[in-house]
This record gives structure tokens, C-alpha cells and sequence, in this order.
């Protein structure tokens, strides 16, 4: 009988999202946060991001390459869930992320409806369909549009109503540093998981780049983020150098994967250091800009 801690470690909470405290902290530069809106849109963020763990879970499991898989625990692949019920964990936490939707569009404007729904059928195909584009070597790219640009941006928009004037640089510069962060948490995994992809014909990025190369890109996403909180800080206040204390677990990150280039069970903590230094690079944003 699948327990209540086997269903939170499929969540994968490590890997859960920080771009509401980064685009709620220019909402506060610019004018002032809406603070049920920034709850509202927390709430759609956390689903969907539960949503695409479970989602993909499901998908990879019913295709069996999760059997031999290094990474923390997957529910269906393990055995400790069956598919059906993954599924629909997953149906459940997009139908969440729906309903609050719904209300910040009600309370915005109805066109996000349709940006919603657009995130929804992405998180679905990741890797599930009949052709995946987790399995094309385009996770990275969706996860940097959906996961960096839309939820940033997205964010920033229900809670200034515009996107225009003082609020389009830093909240673009913070959706690119969220977007890189949320991306190297991917590298590292797919990274980690090179040989058993390969094996199974799952060709993600990390595999059509090779062990060397990913690792190269995975230092470089981390440094991508350090340049985009600098833009924040040209194009808003000093005081936005706060989001620069993700650097203390990326920094340990990239030393686990150049330095020490660690590999399977190795990379394992650096998907954990990964989620710290997103989190904190969006609270040190917020703290910043709220000061500013």
C-alpha cells in the first residue's frame, strides 16, 4: 500500500518551483504585489510542477525505463504505486492548478486561460504520447520557456496587470536566471541518467551531448543565472545582489559535477543543491527587491 511519504517523495518536492517569491519581488519593485494573487499563482505553480513529476512518472514507468533507474524513487517504476493511480495523482494536481487558473484569470484577463492551458498539455507530453519531446532532446528548452519565462513573466503580469515600462527587464532577467536553474536541475538529473537512457532509446540532451559536454552545460547554466541577477540589479536596484546567495549550493554543485565529475548515485545531491540555490535565488530576489 503506496503511504503518504512514498507519494511526497514522487512529488519530488526538491524539485519544486521558485519563480513566485522572484516575479513577487518586482511586482513590489515596480508598484505593490498583490499578495492573493502571488498565493493564487503559488498554487498554480506547485500543481503543475506536481503535476509534470507525477505525469512524468506515469509515462516512464509504463514504458519500463524506470526499471533500473539510479535516481530518487519513482512510484511506478519501483512498484510502490500502480500506474492508474499515478495518473490520475497527476490529473488531479493539473485539475488544482486549473481551478486557480481560473481564478487569477477571472481576476486578470481570460487570455491566460489559454497560456494555462498550453502549460498543462506541455507537462503532459514531456514524456508522455507517443512521441515525447522529453525524448527528443527538448525537456531543457520546455522547461526554460515554462518553468523560467512563463512562470516568471506570468507571475510579474497577474500582479502588475503589465509587463510594459519598469516591470519587462527584471522580470525578464528573473525568469532567465529561474529558467537556467530550473534547467540545470534537469541536466543533472539527465546527466546522472546517460547510460540507462541510452540503453532504453531515451535520447535526451544529455545524451545526444555526451557526458563532457552536459557537464560543461550544466557550469554554464549555473553561471547564466549569476549574469541575469546582475541584469536585475542594472536595471532596477543594488539591493537585487541579495539573489547572488544561490551561489553558495551552486557552487558546491558544480564542483560535485566538473570538479569532482561524480556520475549515478554520485549526482544524486547535486539535484538537491540545484533546488536550494532556485529557492534561494528567489527569496534573496524577493528580499532585494522589496527593499529596493
Amino acid at each position: 500500500m503506496t503511504t503518504a511519504s512514498d507519494w511526497i517523495a514522487g512529488s519530488r518536492p526538491r524539485t519544486l518551483p521558485a519563480a513566485v517569491p522572484a516575479s513577487t519581488g518586482v511586482a513590489a519593485y515596480v508598484d505593490e504585489p498583490i499578495w492573493w494573487k502571488a498565493f493564487g499563482a503559488m498554487i498554480v505553480s506547485l500543481a503543475l510542477q506536481v503535476g509534470v513529476n507525477f505525469a512524468n512518472d506515469y509515462s516512464d514507468g509504463v514504458r519500463g525505463t524506470d526499471e533500473d533507474r539510479v535516481g530518487p524513487m519513482r512510484l511506478v517504476g519501483s512498484g510502490a504505486a500502480s500506474p492508474r493511480s499515478v495518473k490520475w495523482a497527476a490529473f488531479a494536481a493539473f485539475g488544482v492548478a486549473g481551478v486557480a487558473g481560473l481564478f487569477l484569470a477571472a481576476a486578470t484577463d481570460w487570455w491566460l486561460v489559454a497560456i494555462g492551458a498550453v502549460c498543462i498539455v506541455a507537462a503532459w507530453f514531456y514524456t508522455g504520447g507517443k512521441n515525447p519531446y522529453g525524448y527528443l532532446g527538448l525537456g531543457e528548452v520546455m522547461v526554460f520557456v515554462f518553468f523560467g519565462l512563463v512562470a516568471v513573466m506570468g507571475t510579474a503580469y497577474v500582479q502588475t496587470e503589465s509587463l510594459a515600462g519598469d516591470a519587462l527587464l527584471p522580470s525578464f532577467y528573473a525568469a532567465v536566471a529561474i529558467g537556467a536553474l530550473a534547467c540545470a536541475i534537469l541536466v543533472a538529473n539527465n546527466l546522472r541518467d546517460i547510460p540507462s537512457d541510452r540503453e532504453v532509446g531515451k535520447r535526451t540532451l544529455a545524451v545526444a551531448l555526451g557526458d563532457e559536454r552536459t557537464r560543461h552545460l550544466f557550469a554554464f547554466l549555473m553561471l547564466t543565472a549569476a549574469v541575469a541577477v546582475l541584469g536585475i540589479a542594472l536595471s532596477t536596484t543594488w539591493w537585487a545582489l541579495l539573489g547572488l546567495v544561490y551561489a553558495v549550493p551552486a557552487a558546491s554543485a558544480v564542483r560535485i559535477v566538473v570538479g569532482e565529475r561524480a556520475g549515478g548515485p554520485g549526482l544524486i545531491p547535486v539535484l538537491a543543491k540545484t533546488g536550494v540555490a532556485e529557492l534561494l535565488l528567489g527569496l534573496g530576489l524577493f528580499a532585494g527587491l522589496l527593499l529596493g
